[in-house]
């Protein structure tokens, strides 16, 4: 799989949507195409902000950042879930309710009904390459589970954004045509409201996820048993006392383990011991890029 497949594609499709989302609802009026258009624009720019976000997560470590840049991405996916919410939830929220103050007669939805089915195509297209991506990563587990021990944010949030891009067009599309039929303008007004409330809720939900990310996530109570297991099996350790670990990226964790070494040990075959035990947990878990090891009581 071609890195970063899934955003490339979201980005490509949105982008296009946008433009045309936009074209129609200057032309036909429709509140809820602008929202629309703003969806899709947001969704753009977010996508923008994941590569970027990918892109500075990769630089080296530095003498400013010893640990590396990996938070970067954490960082960058944080402020892409608060933009949903500031940007494409609450202007589409805001031009829902003064629609709904304000009708605008209803217009010929034609052009609209072409433009969403060209935005169902495009955002299909995309979610189905982004659930087949992530059906790779999840292998068994459930798709919320998968998503809440994800380490890696760019791998749910566009499916997120795609998932809530295709059911919007969707609803947006059916009350476009209850309008027209019951010559109701209010019910444009209504699928802006829903486009708003639909994407604040996809912003709590991904602004969650990354939070908890930022905030420093640690490894998993399997891999912890399984870590404590190599540790307590060397010949120079009594006990394993305490596991600390974070993610400093996907691919990157940093380990602190408090150990109990064995007392008739000189310095030497203590040396022996910790570079031992690195070796044995990276063969294991390539991903524990930092580990440190020191004597605990």
């Amino acid at each position: 799989m071609r890195p970063n497949r899934t955003i490339y594609i979201a980005l490509t499709a949105n982008l296009l949507i946008a433009v045309i989302k936009f074209i129609s609802g200057f032309v036909t009026h429709s509140t809820a195409m602008f929202s629309e258009g703003v969806h899709s624009l947001v969704d753009t720019a977010n996508q923008l902000l994941l590569l970027l976000g990918i892109r500075l997560s990769r630089k080296s470590a530095d003498a400013r950042r010893p640990f590396g840049y990996g938070k970067e991405l954490y960082f960058w996916s944080f402020i892409v879930s608060l933009l949903i919410f500031a940007i494409g939830g609450s202007i589409s929220i805001l031009q829902g309710i003064n629609h709904l103050r304000h009708p605008l007669p209803p217009h010929n939805p034609f052009w609209n009904y072409i433009v969403l089915a060209c935005s169902f195509l495009f955002d299909g297209s995309s979610l189905v390459v982004a659930i087949i991506d992530f059906k790779k990563v999840k292998g068994e587990k459930s798709w919320w589970t998968a998503v809440h021990q994800s380490k890696d944010p760019s791998s749910f949030q566009v499916l997120f954004e795609d998932s809530a891009a295709v059911l919007g067009v969707i609803v947006v599309a059916i009350l476009l045509y209850l309008g027209h039929k019951f010559n109701n303008p209010y019910l444009d007004g209504v699928a802006s409201l829903f486009v708003g409330v639909l994407l604040t809720v996809v912003s709590v939900l991904l602004a969650r996820e990354s939070r908890s990310l930022l905030m420093g996530e640690g490894i998993a109570p399997g891999t912890q048993v399984k870590i404590r297991s190599i540790v307590e099996n060397d010949e120079a350790i009594e006990k394993l006392l305490q596991i600390f670990s974070t993610y400093q990226s996907p691919e990157e964790v940093m380990l602190l383990l408090l150990v109990r070494f064995k007392h008739d040990l000189d310095t030497q075959a203590i040396t022996d011991a910790i570079s031992r035990v690195k070796a044995a947990i990276r063969n294991d878990f390539p991903f524990a890029h930092y580990i440190i090891i020191t004597p605990g009581e």
